[in-house]
């Protein structure tokens, strides 16, 4: 009998499930980002799905979508990123999904309140390539 096998399928296993697909969605009213990050993302193992409006996205969520990470930013028209995140804490639609803030706001407290409204990271996009965006989505999420 093989008493190591069943640990080392279990140790497979998860690591099967670590690196299989990640679901994530960004949300930026930019459409070049939109579409240089979807391209980005979808070279590293990502199902991505992409939105120009917080309001919609929010929708999305509510209705029973559940990405794995939000990739949001916070000057937006109509609905802006802070806006987001209090809606989703309010309404307690975070559970499991780490909502990444990716914004040029750079201020302490603009941080701060992001970090407070349940923001699992802050990336300043001006300080960031899309290769350190990636990077640091996959840091948060354990990969």
């Amino acid at each position: 009998m093989n008493l190591a096998l069943p640990a080392l399928s279990k140790r497979w296993e998860r690591q099967v499930q670590k690196n299989m697909n990640k679901k994530i969605l960004i949300i930026d009213d930019d459409k070049f980002l939109l579409d240089m990050y979807a391209m980005k993302f979808s070279g590293k193992d990502f199902d991505i799905e992409t939105s120009q409006n917080a309001a919609e996205s929010l929708t999305k969520v509510e209705s029973g979508y559940r990405p794995d990470v939000i990739l949001l930013d916070l000057i937006m028209p109509g609905l802006d990123g802070f806006g987001f995140l209090e809606e989703m804490k309010k309404k307690n639609l975070s559970n499991g999904i780490k909502i990444i803030v990716f914004s040029n706001l750079g201020q302490k407290e603009d941080i701060e309140k992001a970090m407070n409204l349940g923001a699992a990271g802050y990336i300043i996009k001006a300080s960031s390539t899309p290769s350190e965006v990636v990077g640091k989505v996959n840091q948060i999420l354990g990969r």
